[in-house]
């Protein structure tokens, strides 16, 4: 098989580029590409480093997952997010 050599003043060829809305933002599928990004550090609340296998993401307990407690403040268990990490499973 021949290959093709690239001759002075052609052009190289384009890469597809993924489609974007009016915003700017891709279109590609994928809503928020930070949102698979887990935290690495654990918040106070965490029963294991996320990410731990046989781990999962749960309701914190002290605020019910709202994320605050009594007069706004962010919740010290889950850092204001409403989630803590979680064993699941049972042994």
């Amino acid at each position: 098989m021949e290959q093709q050599r690239k001759q002075p003043g052609q052009q190289q060829q384009q890469q597809a580029v993924p489609p974007v809305d009016a915003g700017g933002s891709s279109v590609a599928g994928e809503e928020d590409p930070g949102a698979a990004i887990e935290p690495t550090t654990p918040r106070p609340g965490d029963e294991a480093r996320p990410g731990t296998p046989g781990t999962g993401e749960g309701i914190c307990r002290r605020c019910g997952g709202s994320g605050s407690i009594s007069g706004g403040e962010p919740c010290p268990d889950c850092g204001g997010t409403g989630h803590v990490t979680v064993g699941i499973g049972g042994a």
